[in-house]
């Protein structure tokens, strides 16, 4: 069986150049990829009764639309490059998501950014 890696973007630089490296390690070791995006997401947010009722709606909009406007284009152009490579969106905790996503589909390997678009106190003391 080949090796699997989960690839977390996130928008960033950092996340850019680590599926790059990603990518360069799948072709090293002819691993499958998956790229997932995760949209920061808290049930414990306060809301309005309206924005309560709109709120599936919305989420779904928003794992569509990170699909299609992420990680689709970044899917084609892997399989492009003759790399196996799947797609994974959802809402959470980057960082247990990530590793719930890893444990589901028996990832060998989780590679994300170093750094993301985060504030120097975020950086210096450390983040997802």
């Amino acid at each position: 069986m080949s090796e699997l890696y989960l690839v977390g973007l996130d928008g960033s630089d950092a996340s850019q150049r680590a599926l790059a490296e990603a990518e360069r390690q799948a072709k090293l070791s002819n691993a499958a990829l998956i790229v997932s995006y995760v949209i920061p997401w808290s049930p414990f947010t306060f809301s309005t009764p309206e924005e309560n009722a709109n709120r599936h709606q919305r989420r779904e909009e928003e794992l569509s639309r990170a699909s299609e406007c992420v990680l689709k284009p970044e899917q084609q152009r892997l399989i492009g490059e003759g790399l196996e490579t799947g797609i994974e969106v959802r809402h959470g905790h980057p960082a247990r998501t990530l590793v719930q996503l890893a444990k589901e589909n028996d990832a060998d390997m989780i590679i994300i950014g170093a750094t993301g678009d985060r504030p120097l106190k975020t950086r210096i003391i450390g983040g997802t």
